[in-house]
């Protein structure tokens, strides 16, 4: 747990960098901006549609019918999903932004003023970080929308978003972090060995989706905790493997001369 904690309070150290606190506000604004202009449009459409599938359920939608309270109580609860359905769309879509466009750039603002002795071995690529950000937040959707029957129970759908958009954290942002720095295996090794620590950071920064204001800059904020968590945890695993974290990886030696 220890080094969760580090980790975030080192983004919010970072936060006084020139530049990042810029990188953490626009991604969220921009989604939040998209998504009130796509809810504004099509509240109504989606408030009917979700009440008419409800009622057009065998077990429950005679029932409905005939209560006018039953009904009004529908209504209410399809307000207050289809709202909070918008709260995770609105994060995907920003951390889509911050792994394409904002983290990169945070990650060699970071990088260099506090990481600056780890040698750049270059596992990763921008595009591949691109093509991770979206293949994640595809299968974020799927996820969200498979879950979504479930939310008809009081507090399934709050568990079902924190633990799909903690998912998405550690698929998102574990790539991300290490591109620069750590080479192929050293990415595929720190990702699958952290990958409950990183589950925990990522649903920790899930929460912050639900706080007011802050859930603006949560994407790229949770972005930030995962270059400090991972980059500390590639310093820390080359050194304990007494590998100058400086040096390059050992080359085989030559056996040149012989059969």
């Amino acid at each position: 747990m220890q080094p969760i904690f580090v980790s975030l309070a080192r983004a919010l150290r970072s936060l006084g960098q020139r530049g990042i606190l810029w990188q953490l506000i626009w991604p969220g604004l921009a989604a939040a901006v998209l998504w009130l202009v796509v809810g504004i449009l099509s509240w109504a459409t989606l408030v009917e549609s979700l009440v008419a599938w409800v009622e057009g359920l065998s077990w429950v939608g005679p029932w409905i019918g005939e209560s006018e309270l039953a009904g009004g109580v529908l209504l209410v609860l399809a307000k207050v999903l289809v709202f909070l359905l918008f709260i995770p769309l609105i994060y995907v879509t920003a951390a889509v932004l911050v792994g394409v466009v904002a983290l990169p750039i945070i990650l060699e603002r970071v990088a260099l003023r506090e990481y600056g002795e780890l040698e750049r071995r270059r596992g990763g690529s921008n595009l591949g970080s691109a093509w991770n950000s979206v293949l994640a937040a595809v299968l974020f959707i799927v996820g969200l929308l498979v879950s979504l029957p479930f939310w008809l129970i009081p507090g399934v759908g709050l568990v079902a978003s924190v633990a799909l958009t903690a998912w998405l954290n550690q698929k998102a942002f574990g790539y991300d972090a290490l591109m620069l720095h750590a080479d192929t295996i050293e990415m595929q090794t720190l990702r699958r060995d952290l990958r409950p620590p990183m589950l925990l950071l990522g649903g920790l920064c899930a929460l912050l989706a639900y706080v007011p204001f802050v859930n603006i800059v949560a994407p790229a904020f949770c972005g930030l905790a995962f270059v400090h968590y991972l980059l500390e945890a590639l310093r820390r695993e080359r050194t304990e493997r007494g590998v100058s974290i400086l040096d390059p990886l050992p080359m085989p030696t030559s056996t040149s001369g012989s059969k």
